[in-house]
């Protein structure tokens, strides 16, 4: 089951999780790895540590919603897997939602259809815990309702339906990863950027930290190398075909908490909060129930540790400084 054989194909590996999981798809050594990534999020420096390691990386900037573009990298390039982390994130889609919806699903639809017309033999999409919405029950497993919340969950959701749709009416081979919440390196700081890039920036800058709402709403946070890792880990199990898996650590961590930990690592406990009014489409609760994972694995992601907090602090201190 290992990629090393295979030639593989990674969309959105140029962003944040998807440029980690290329970095983890080089220790295996496949025999083709290809990047498509349309760059709205994505960056060329986010693959300076895969070029050095393989330098016949392929990376392609495409949309990976157009089908018949897609058709065309996957048959020239023989294809045999592909990874599909290819997304337009949440932020956006609360200014553009219906090009966000029509986009991811768009991405979706297209390699499940072609995986249906047999071009490659095994899909792994990445989906999203927002897709769950806010927790009904706590732990959330794989089949907690889906109260999608904001454009962006609605369209990772009907992603998720329309996988499973293949997978019944026509068979494919596809594996669904549900992450929750990733920290880590690389994650974009500018518009789009998550609470770590902020909160660096604003200390950075001395201007308060802005928490919205009463910051007591958790997630569930997974450091992005270990992510990839376990990504990597469910391509090779048999067991894992078909499945949809989330990938979490089962530990909740309150906004509030996160910022104080950062707090410390920036060693400035002290600094300035502010809460402002809550956004809308947050999530209250998230916690991931991760045991079938650990079942079919062995292993499941450890809580996001202090170190692995300061390294991702330590890289937004290098962009943004």
């Amino acid at each position: 089951m290992s990629v090393k054989s295979k030639s593989v194909l990674v969309t959105g590996g140029a962003g944040f999780i998807g440029s980690h999981l290329v970095d983890r798809l080089i220790q295996d050594d496949p025999k083709n790895l290809v990047v498509v990534d349309n760059y709205f999020l994505g960056h060329e420096d986010n693959l300076v540590a895969a070029r050095a390691a393989r330098s016949d990386l392929e990376v392609i900037r495409l949309d990976a919603a157009d089908l018949a573009a897609m058709q065309d990298v996957v048959t020239a390039r023989r294809i045999d897997t592909v990874f599909d982390l290819a997304v337009v994130p949440l932020p956006t889609s609360l200014t553009y939602p219906a090009w966000t919806v029509q986009t991811n699903i768009g991405i979706a639809t297209t390699f499940c259809e072609i995986s249906r017309r047999g071009l490659i033999e095994r899909l792994v999409h990445y989906s999203s815990s927002e897709a769950y919405g806010s927790a009904r029950y706590v732990p959330m497993d794989e089949q907690h309702p889906h109260d999608a919340i904001t454009p962006y969950a609605a369209s990772k959701s009907a992603e998720d339906h329309i996988i499973h749709s293949y997978v019944q009416t026509f068979g494919i081979d596809a594996t669904i990863v549900r992450p929750f919440n990733n920290i880590g390196p690389r994650q974009n700081p500018g518009t789009y950027a998550g609470i770590v890039p902020i909160v660096v920036k604003r200390v950075l800058d001395g201007v308060p930290i802005e928490i919205h709402g009463d910051g007591e709403q958790t997630r569930d946070l997974t450091f992005v190398r270990d992510s990839a890792n376990m990504t990597v880990k469910i391509y090779d199990s048999p067991d894992c075909r078909g499945k949809v898996l989330n990938v979490a650590t089962g530990h909740e961590t309150s906004m509030n908490e996160l910022v104080r930990r950062l707090l410390m690592i920036l060693e400035a406990p002290n600094h300035p909060i502010v809460h402002t009014p809550a956004r809308p489409g947050d999530v209250r609760r998230h916690c991931a129930d991760v045991s079938q994972l650990t079942e079919l694995l062995g292993e499941r992601p450890q809580p996001l540790s202090d170190e692995q907090l300061a390294e991702t602090v330590d890289w937004y201190r290098s962009v943004l400084s």
